[in-house]
């Protein structure tokens, strides 16, 4: 695949999980993190294991010679990171998750350079501190300094632990290389919904209290962020690596006040110039502005 066909569903990928934020709002005020995340992956795996069998044919043997990885992304990524996440939107706006998400890339980096030996170029340290900047003006409605002021509760130290988790999961999928992306995601899900099942039978709940629009968050978050992102990502990570991919998570925030538009909501001329900055600054990262861009191993 191209790697000017991967940035474009870098983008996508980005754009729905961007709405995940918003749905998982409404959703989490009927029913529990780990119900939620049961639910969304459990819908997830059946429209996966089918895609993924008939398009990618995967072999028997690669998937069980990387069954280890494979569970630990399943805890990772969809039982841990999804957990984590719908967690903090009950303490926390999905203003401010969104902002300590956007520390994500960064992480990534890090993660990538003690782990895989990678090392980021001058150009891509600008690229990513052009687009935090973005992220914050967009944020903090103009004036980035708040964020270092801001009150920080329980909600926001959960994204951290998120934000953490989901690094750990992109380091993973960058080793899985005779796994094909989609069977990588089916896999993962299905022992991710596996191990949820117990927590949610154990937990309960009270299913009288899900609306319609709850009903429409969980069908959003079951198929767009969970199946197509998520394919998208472990496609990207695979393609350009973790560290470039995770520079398309800056874009979220300017997606969410996007949605948050269309949804009848205002845009500030601070989400207007900062969602510009976090463009240029993914730009910069990619290499589609200034010299090529390149993770020296």
């Amino acid at each position: 695949m191209k790697k000017y066909s991967v940035w474009g569903l870098m983008v996508l990928c980005t754009a729905f999980w961007a709405g995940n934020y918003i749905f998982g709002k409404y959703v989490t005020a009927t029913l529990s993190p780990v119900w939620i995340s049961l639910i969304r992956w459990a819908i997830a795996s059946c429209l996966l294991v089918p895609i993924a069998y008939f398009t990618e044919k995967p072999s028997r043997e690669a998937i069980r010679s990387h069954l280890l990885p494979l569970a630990a992304m399943g805890v990772l990524g969809i039982v841990m990171y999804t957990y984590f996440v719908y967690a903090a939107l009950r303490f926390t706006s999905s203003t401010n998750a969104a902002l300590v998400n956007s520390i994500t890339p960064a992480t990534i980096v890090l993660f990538a350079r003690i782990f895989l030996k990678e090392k980021a170029t001058g150009i891509q340290v600008t690229g990513i501190l052009v687009s935090l900047l973005g992220v914050l003006i967009v944020l903090t409605g103009g004036n980035p300094i708040a964020a270092f002021s801001a009150h920080y509760n329980q909600g926001d130290l959960i994204m951290l632990f998120a934000v953490i988790v989901w690094s750990a999961y992109s380091i993973i999928g960058k080793h899985m290389h005779h796994v094909p992306p989609i069977t990588m995601t089916a896999v993962s899900a299905v022992i991710g919904t596996l191990i949820l099942l117990p927590f949610a039978l154990i937990e309960g709940a009270d299913f009288s209290q899900v609306n319609t629009l709850a009903l429409v968050g969980m069908a959003y978050i079951s198929f767009f962020p969970s199946v197509l992102a998520f394919i998208f990502w472990n496609i990207g990570v695979k393609v350009i690596g973790p560290s470039r991919a995770g520079i398309f998570l800056n874009l979220m925030p300017v997606f969410t006040a996007i949605i948050s538009w269309a949804l009848g909501n205002k845009i500030t001329a601070a989400q207007i110039g900062g969602g510009l900055l976090v463009i240029l600054g993914v730009t910069f990262t990619t290499g589609l502005i200034g010299r090529k861009t390149q993770l020296q191993k």
